[in-house]
């Protein structure tokens, strides 16, 4: 066990979600007489175990309400669990939410020694490591300001500053990837880059990042309705967290848009015989954020079409259609005699995230609908970014052989 940072053992843990107010004594009564509860049990998590060794860079991913955060302030003994144990060899730092323990009405400077000392740090030992903490937080000509006056974005670089300054053995940390500019985040890399490569510190990371979860953690685990479902390997339980997320978006549906059909439609003699995504000219399901990509479609039709339309959409996970466009926006119409490939370059100002193609090809002088194909392709960006891909059109460019 000497290797062991955390060892959590068969962990449950469950809230009390009330159903009605008693508003009076009466009332109480009332409902005790009736053996009603007034409350829902929500299980939130149901028998996790792991191990954490230390100098891990260990991962815990899983959707919202998965039960992952509530794991991580149980690791940081802020809960209690209701059965199972978790132990902690070393001292811990929690990190569980940006900013906490600061003081708006305090300067920078005063928030630093304040945060300092909740840490554990003398003032002695906060005046040697000042300079540190604003030069990473890049805030010098502001710590004499007061934490109030401060942007949003200034608070977290100040609070994250502060916290990677702690002398604990264990670091935690929720969801800090999803937070500041991207200059600041590239610091934050550095800093993870930095931990993972000399093994001083035992990491635990909540992320939604798989990207992050890729490139720094030696092992992660998959939490899913409060249960482990994978576990070890960062590469494998990233694609099961993106599987998840997957077979969620289909069961979710598309929101506010029209009820798709789950089966192709082909009104016309063709098929579509390849469906690829291509970026640096390699085939990849997988795209890189802010990389340009493209895609080709290659279709066979058993009689020609002088006047062909085609159309995608690109939607993510949560049903919403991020783009939606046809060949009538550089081409028109296409005319296909019996084979072609259709290939659309499209500028990539995608959020990271899962996302799925519909498409649908018409005769445009009939009005006849050829094929309607939904969810004919799924692919993931990733990227550890945020982009405004809702708010803006992205460049689209169509083409045929």
């Amino acid at each position: 066990m000497n290797d062991i940072a955390i060892s959590v053992k068969n962990v449950s843990k469950s809230f009390r979600l009330p159903n009605e107010k008693n508003s009076s004594l009466k009332s109480a009564i009332v409902n005790f007489g009736n053996h009603k509860k007034g409350y829902t049990e929500q299980k939130v998590l149901r028998d996790v175990s792991f191990d954490i060794k230390k100098g891990d860079f260990f991962g815990i991913v899983g959707r919202n309400g998965s039960g992952k955060s509530t794991l991580l302030k149980i690791i940081s003994e802020i809960y209690k669990p209701e059965a199972g144990s978790v132990a902690i060899n070393g001292s811990l730092t929690p990190f569980i939410e940006l900013g906490v323990g600061f003081n708006p009405d305090l300067t920078g400077r005063e928030n630093v020694f304040l945060n300092g000392a909740l840490l554990g740090f003398s003032r002695t030992e906060v005046e040697k490591i000042y300079d540190d903490i604003v030069e990473f937080a890049e805030l010098e000509k502001f710590m004499d300001q007061k934490l109030k006056n401060y942007s949003s974005g200034m608070q977290v670089r100040l609070a994250f500053s502060v916290a990677i300054q702690a002398k604990s053995d264990i670091l935690v940390l929720d969801e800090v990837l999803a937070v500041g500019d991207e200059a600041f985040q590239r610091k934050c890399d550095n800093f993870f880059n930095a931990i993972k490569k000399d093994k001083s510190k035992t990491v635990v990371l909540v992320t939604h990042s798989m990207d992050a979860v890729r490139r720094f953690c030696s092992k992660a685990v998959l939490i899913a309705d409060g249960k482990v479902v994978k576990s070890g390997n960062p590469d494998q339980v990233a694609n099961a967290y993106s599987d998840i997320f997957i077979r969620e978006s289909q069961q979710q549906g598309e929101k506010g848009q029209k009820k798709k059909t789950d089966e192709a439609t082909y009104n016309w003699p063709m098929s579509v015989e390849g469906f690829d995504i291509l970026q640096n000219k390699k085939k990849s399901d997988v795209v890189a954020f802010k990389e340009d990509f493209s895609l080709s479609i290659k279709v066979r039709l058993d009689k020609p079409c002088n006047e062909a339309v085609c159309a995608i959409d690109i939607v993510d996970a949560a049903g919403r259609v991020m783009l939606n466009t046809s060949t009538r926006e550089n081409k028109g119409t296409i005319k296909i005699k019996d084979d072609a490939i259709v290939q659309i370059d499209i500028e990539n100002i995608f959020s990271e995230g899962e996302y799925y193609i519909n498409f649908a090809m018409k005769d445009d002088e009939t009005g006849e609908l050829l094929i309607k194909h939904p969810e004919i392709k799924k692919f993931s960006i990733v990227g550890n970014q945020v982009s405004k891909s809702s708010l803006t059109h992205p460049h689209v460019k169509w083409s045929i052989e």
